[in-house]
């Protein structure tokens, strides 16, 4: 999964990116770097996406470990001390 701490040695390729004008000025009044912002929203949205589909990939396995828990209770729950 990408870290959102991205190394500055790893491989840059430029891309266009159309943005709202009105944000552009605001991050531009901000100081706030535009390449930047994009990127950590990027990695944001990436990891977000496939932590969506790693639980749409595994959701009858949870379903089922869901169900057998509601059904016999957690393991070991005898021996929690809360």
């Amino acid at each position: 999964m990408p870290s959102l701490n991205r190394k500055s040695a790893t491989p840059r390729r430029a891309t266009n990116v159309s943005l709202p004008a009105d944000l552009i000025e605001e991050a531009r009044k901000l100081d706030i770097n535009i390449s930047q912002a994009c990127e950590q929203g990027l990695a944001q949205k990436i990891s977000k996406t496939r932590a969506e589909i790693w639980q749409e990939e595994n959701r009858e396995a949870i379903e089922a470990c869901n169900a057998w828990v509601e059904e016999h209770g957690l393991p070991l729950a005898k021996y929690r001390m809360f």
